[in-house]
């Protein structure tokens, strides 16, 4: 009886370690004001350096004009289809967000906040080696329009370990101050020096007056890369 028991604890234990992280999460928000707003989030798929990775810090002081931001995320690596065979499933980040800030002193009781607008998005794909990066600093006034959507594709009757998948991101703005823009494609593998190769790099940035408007599509097909080091970072 004892026997039985811990078998059916040890059980339990295991049933409640599979399900201690949530599989699918949402969030949307709308948000409108005067004063100083500080915002991070940072979102993972999977443990480790693979999956998909977004990271975004938003801060600074004056109007909000308007700010909508919408995420939603899905990470469950394993999924058993009624027939018995093994399936890939694919996780996947959609972001978006379209927001419009103005730079200005604000003063109340617990101080004076005095900082320029500070937007910073990377988004990273360990499935396809690619990442994404989107910042602005020192702004005045910045008006943008971002989507980024990354994902790793479903294998049915395929080996897990081959990844495919795809990051996408669809940029629009307007700023007055500095703006840095850029994508990386590595290859998840290593060659025989333990380096991964780069097959491709675009960074541009933009100090003054400027309107923005880039679309940066990036897929693949490779195996994936052992964890080690963090070879993919952001720009």
């Amino acid at each position: 009886m004892k026997k039985i028991l811990a078998l059916l604890l040890v059980a339990c234990i295991a049933l409640v370690g599979m399900a201690g992280a949530a599989n699918y999460m949402y969030e949307k928000a709308d948000v409108k004001g005067v004063g100083y707003k500080n915002v991070e989030t940072i979102i993972q798929t999977q443990a480790g350096l693979v999956g998909n990775k977004l990271v975004e810090k938003e801060s600074g002081s004056g109007n909000v004009i308007t700010e909508r931001t919408e995420i939603e995320v899905l990470r469950d690596p394993f999924n058993k289809p009624s027939d018995g065979t093994e399936e890939c499933c694919g996780d996947y980040i959609n972001f978006t967000k379209e927001a419009e800030f103005e730079y200005m002193p604000v003063s109340y009781q617990t101080g004076t906040y005095d900082q320029k607008w500070i937007e910073k998005l990377c988004v990273q794909n360990y499935n396809i080696g690619a990442v994404v990066v989107e910042m602005y600093t020192h702004a005045e006034h910045l008006q943008k329009n971002t989507e980024v959507k990354t994902r790793k594709d479903c294998q049915v009757n395929g080996d897990c370990g081959n990844c495919t998948g795809a990051l996408e991101a669809n940029f629009n703005s307007n700023v007055i101050g500095v703006a840095h823009i850029g994508w990386l494609s590595k290859d998840t593998t290593t060659n025989s020096k333990g380096r991964h190769p780069e097959y491709g790099r675009s960074v541009e940035d933009l100090t003054g007056v400027f309107s923005i408007e880039k679309f940066i599509q990036l897929w693949g097909n490779e195996t994936c890369g052992a964890i080690s080091v963090d070879w993919l970072p952001c720009l």
